[in-house]
């Protein structure tokens, strides 16, 4: 919401150097927006899902819904997250930070699901599972469902 502060970003930008792909990512994927107020600032950071986000104070992180790290206020810059005080440098890039968050152990585990159920288990939940094999068209599903039931 402030145009000082665009402006000393730009400035800024101007004194930093970078290598060939990071100024040519630079030119094609970044941007500097001047919000009317903070909603639409928020709303903005939300839709484009950053890799990082600064806010000035922790009341504001209720409206952050989507990134892969955030750091408040100004004693916390991105690059102590990238390698001292966050989890690891591996966030989520291009809008994913809508429905990924950053690497964790997690991704390194592999999960396999079980089921198992009775027939009266499976006669219970029947009828909603062929209802929804028949809406999406596949007819062998619903069949592998009614000729155990019968």
């Amino acid at each position: 919401t402030s145009e000082k502060l665009a402006g000393d970003v730009r400035k800024q930008m101007e004194t930093v150097p970078v290598n060939e792909i990071s100024k040519s990512s630079i030119e094609r994927n970044s941007g500097i927006f001047i919000a009317r107020n903070d909603d639409e600032a928020f709303e903005l950071a939300n839709d484009i899902a950053p890799e990082h986000i600064e806010i000035d104070d922790e009341r504001y992180l209720d409206k952050v819904n989507n990134a892969g790290s955030v750091f408040i206020g100004k004693y916390s810059p991105n690059a102590i997250g990238d390698y001292c005080s966050g989890p690891n440098h591996v966030l989520p890039t291009g809008k994913a930070a809508r429905y990924t968050g950053g690497l964790t152990v997690n991704d390194f585990v592999k999960v396999i699901t079980v089921q198992s159920l009775t027939k009266e288990g499976l006669k219970a939940i029947a009828n909603t599972g062929m209802r929804i094999a028949s809406l999406e068209g596949l007819k062998g599903h619903k069949d592998s469902i009614a000729r155990r039931i019968e």
